[in-house]
């Protein structure tokens, strides 16, 4: 067998952390980037390449979660993680090309489908919570420590030694994947025919979307997922570049910004994600989530000041306890044979946010005139003369007209939620729902039909 030793978590893991570490590397360097490519529309031209792409990897995710059943899961990791990475090396060879590949790889930026596919092939059921966890601690450790690595690597060698250096460890990635990773799908498992098992219906992004008017509970659910991650989704795409260069803050201002506030959502989302669940219960916890999503985004929005983004990001952190409680309250309440479809159609639904968020964003940005101008210097420190002439060009009263918009979306999320009920079991039409669970699973599959759908129906956001 290819690979070195057994298929674990571990090697899953490593092809995670080394993929986001090479990728974080460059978050300041794509900033200035994107500004000297897009003197004029910057925030809209950043929402459109990154709503493609969101757009994109929400279509192909579920066809190549189907396509990784019969070829195998090394296969299409080394397939996702180096269309993923191709546009690395093109940052300083061309611009405008790094931006389109960047916006078209969306078709095979989902290495975390099949990451947590491979992982659900080698772990038994009880474990496979534990282990999804280590793999999105590791994705957030990545991002923790690489953007501040490359903003100090920047400014004493610049830029384009980080740029080789994420090219050679996304290189490293695929060596690692070519070398070290053994397939976890065994040859026998899969189905004796390559064409019989890909059929429409599983490829079809929008059939988790589909089946969402089954039920109530699931509904007010998924309305709400869908209301809250939208303007999490835009924010994601933007706020670095927003900080960056509407607030001033400098490229290790900003690296440190991602470090602190990455290791308070690790603490928000363990210690403090458990104490509440067993205080408040599990609704409590989703409306308390909201409410402090409700804050930071209104604070992102009037804040002027770069000690008011300091604020909003430590209650940002506590924001981050919601979707890891509405996955509780969905596996608590549906029932075990549904799991997977529950589950995917959450993730379908950040999937479609993934693509509309940064677009909404880039867009109210363009209606509010909200430009850039002038790029302040990196070396420019807070306060001086050159980030005061900036704020001064800025007529608008609010700041962030995109983050208001996003607190009052949230706002209608915390209004749906507070109807979903704290105990009951998802009564949804079981016989249809596994009627159609039985319709998409494999002969070869060791799971039941709506476990063997989880893996592959997860986001590349976690």
């Amino acid at each position: 067998p290819q690979g070195i030793g057994s298929p674990s978590v571990y090697h899953a893991v490593i092809v995670i952390f080394l993929e986001f570490f090479a990728w974080g590397l460059l978050t300041a360097p794509t900033l200035v980037v994107l500004h000297e490519t897009f003197p004029k529309h910057t925030f809209l031209m950043n929402g459109l390449i990154q709503g493609v792409k969101g757009l994109l990897s929400f279509l192909s995710a579920p066809l190549i979660g189907a396509l990784s059943d019969v070829w195998g899961r090394k296969s299409f990791l080394l397939l996702t993680v180096f269309f993923t990475c191709a546009p690395i090396p093109l940052m300083k060879i061309s611009p405008w090309w790094y931006f389109a590949v960047i916006s078209v790889s969306g078709v095979f930026a989902v290495t975390f489908s099949v990451v947590f596919a491979y992982v659900a092939d080698i772990t038994q059921e009880h474990e496979r919570s534990m282990a999804y966890g280590l793999v999105s601690a590791t994705f957030a450790a990545s991002l923790v420590t690489s953007p501040a690595i490359g903003a100090y690597l920047g400014r004493v060698y610049g830029d384009s030694l980080v740029v080789v250096l994420a090219t050679a460890i996304a290189l490293l990635d695929i060596c690692f994947i070519l070398v070290a990773v053994p397939e976890s799908l065994p040859e026998k498992m899969r189905p004796a025919s390559w064409g019989a098992p890909i059929s429409w219906e599983q490829a079809d992004p929008f059939a988790s979307l589909k089946k969402v008017g089954q039920d109530s509970v699931v509904l007010l659910i998924c309305i709400t997922v869908f209301l809250s991650y939208l303007p999490e989704a835009g924010q994601y795409s933007s706020f670095f570049l927003y900080l960056r260069q509407i607030m001033g803050f400098s490229s290790e201002s900003v690296a440190a910004f991602i470090a602190v506030l990455g290791i308070l959502s690790i603490i928000a989302q363990t210690i403090v994600l458990s104490l509440l669940m067993r205080s408040i219960g599990n609704k409590n916890t989703i409306l308390l989530g909201l409410g402090f999503q409700i804050l930071q985004l209104a604070w992102y929005g009037f804040g002027s000041e770069s000690w008011m983004m300091w604020a909003a990001g430590a209650v940002a952190a506590m924001s981050s306890i919601t979707f890891p409680a509405v996955s509780a309250l969905v596996s608590r309440t549906a029932d075990a044979d549904q799991q997977g479809v529950v589950q995917g159609m959450i993730t379908g639904i950040r999937g479609l946010c993934n693509g509309l968020g940064p677009a909404l964003y880039g867009f109210i940005f363009y209606i509010f005139h909200v430009e850039l101008n002038e790029l302040p210097m990196p070396e420019s420190p807070p306060g001086s003369s050159v980030v005061t002439q900036y704020h001064l060009q800025q007529n608008s009263i609010i700041p962030g007209p995109p983050f208001l918009f996003g607190a009052c979306s949230v706002l209608l999320a915390l209004l749906v939620a507070l109807f979903i009920p704290e105990h009951t079991n998802l009564s949804v039409r079981s016989s249809n729902w596994k009627k159609h669970c039985g319709s998409h699973s494999h002969p070869h599959s060791p799971q039941a039909p709506g476990e063997a759908k989880e893996p592959l129906l997860q986001d590349t956001n976690v």
